[in-house]
């Protein structure tokens, strides 16, 4: 049973991957919660430059880390190398029963009500609120048929739809400071008004800023098919947060240039109101073109790294050894993305947005930590020989970890997200009986 993967992806294809899975549903999703949360300009600009500074320092981590482990599964690898199988098993299991699923559900979800706003219909209203669950799970099968195809294939899509997704956002921010900024001056003042900024409010809403961060680590996954992996994995990781961090906050700058703080909290689909109010019902079809390829890519780039995990996995002797099959055609490991394309189809029918996000962050908290935080292992060992090294180490990895951990304790402190991350951290720790209980038996050491 064959389970090599061939290393094709170029230094551009892995940046599109960086920023292909990155951008996504979260920049034209969650600036209206996070309004809400911080309702001031400057609380609402600084929560996503320190949100970028964080991915950074993660990112910057991870450069090191991948440029020394570029084996396909990532995060799995970086887990099981730092600290142990048991942990590695319990980042699978995690992202095979929640992270991959409501990742997967809430993009195609967010791509669904924009293709059905760009045909006329609100996706808020009943029918549509409906439809827009069964257009996401049909997006979700034709992109996984897409990757079985072939990687090349997948890569493709990853380059078209970057490039379209990333010119189609600096087109907004080109709109709005040159068209919206002279007629209204901007919504910069007061910069912090009475009742903007708390830090319980601040770390709620730099979870909703990490789901859109998050992707600048999914290269990874894929690892083990990137050419040239000792100089590509780094750079390729560190242009493309960069390019994301940028792109983030010039949005959000062009946001408040065209709305006030108050018409953002209301502005479900932010992106196409800005747009609309700048150029008209052009705008809004400008808009729904960008975020439609935006969140299809992300689609895409999911499919493309996260079912490398559950490959990498049964690779090793810790998940059921079909899924490591690859396609004898298409050089795919097409048992693994069919399985989390149907995980993440189950997930999109029964969830809304919201539901999804909330999920998808709190499991990955926990993770993050352990794949970053491995580092400091990994350097003691007299075999460690990276291509590159963090720089200012160890700030960066401590100020990530540290920053993660605070989300997960502010998450537990917070009355309305108490419940919903004791339930995502039971799920977790459900995996540790499952682990002794199968694979975990005969463990290879």
């Amino acid at each position: 049973m064959p389970t090599e993967l061939p290393r094709q992806l170029g230094l551009w294809s892995a940046i599109a991957v960086v920023i292909g899975t990155t951008i996504g549903s979260g920049i034209f999703r969650s600036p209206a919660g996070i309004a809400a949360k911080l309702p001031g300009p400057f609380p609402l600009i600084s929560v996503w430059v320190i949100g970028g500074i964080f991915a950074l320092c993660g990112a910057l981590t991870l450069a090191e880390v991948a440029g020394a482990l570029p084996r396909t599964g990532g995060y799995f690898v970086f887990i099981r190398e730092g600290w142990g199988r048991l942990p590695a098993f319990l980042y699978g299991w995690t992202e095979l029963v929640i992270i991959r699923a409501a990742a997967l559900g809430g993009i195609s979800l967010t791509f669904a009500e924009y293709l059905l706003r760009a045909l006329g219909y609100d996706p808020g209203l009943a029918p549509y609120d409906t439809y827009a669950h069964w257009v996401a799970a049909v997006a979700l099968g034709a992109m996984a048929s897409v990757n079985i195809v072939g990687l090349k294939w997948g890569a493709l899509v990853q380059n078209v739809t970057t490039l379209a997704k990333y010119g189609g956002l600096m087109l907004i921010v080109i709109l709005a400071l040159s068209l919206g900024l002279p007629k209204t001056g901007g919504h910069f003042t007061p910069a912090t008004p009475p009742g903007s900024f708390s830090v319980s409010a601040f770390g709620l809403a730099l979870v909703s800023v990490l789901w859109a961060y998050d992707g600048w680590g999914d290269l990874t996954k894929v690892g083990g098919e990137v050419a040239d992996p000792r100089r590509t994995m780094p750079r390729a990781i560190i242009i493309g947060t960069l390019a994301i961090i940028l792109i983030y906050v010039l949005a959000n700058v062009a946001y408040l240039s065209v709305l006030s703080v108050d018409e953002i909290k209301g502005a479900r689909l932010v992106a196409a109101d800005v747009a609309e109010r700048l150029v008209g019902p052009v705008g809004v079809t400008l808009v729904s073109i960008t975020v439609l390829l935006s969140t299809f890519g992300s689609v895409n780039g999911s499919l493309l790294t996260g079912p490398r995990i559950f490959f990498a996995m049964a690779d090793e002797g810790l998940f059921f050894r079909q899924v490591a099959k690859v396609h004898p055609t298409f050089k795919t490991p097409y048992v693994a993305i069919s399985l989390a394309a149907s995980i993440g189809i189950g997930f999109v029918l029964l969830r809304s947005f919201e539901q999804l996000a909330d999920i998808f962050v709190t499991a990955s908290l926990v993770f993050y930590i352990l794949s970053v935080g491995a580092i400091f292992k990994l350097r003691r060992r007299p075999d460690w020989n990276p291509s590159m090294r963090v720089p200012l180490y160890p700030l960066p990895p401590l100020l990530f970890c540290g920053a993660t951990l605070f989300l997960l304790v502010n998450a537990l402190m917070d009355p309305t997200q108490r419940w919903g991350t004791v339930a995502v951290l039971g799920v977790i720790a459900l995996g540790i009986p499952v682990y002794f209980a199968t694979v975990g038996r005969n463990s290879r050491r």
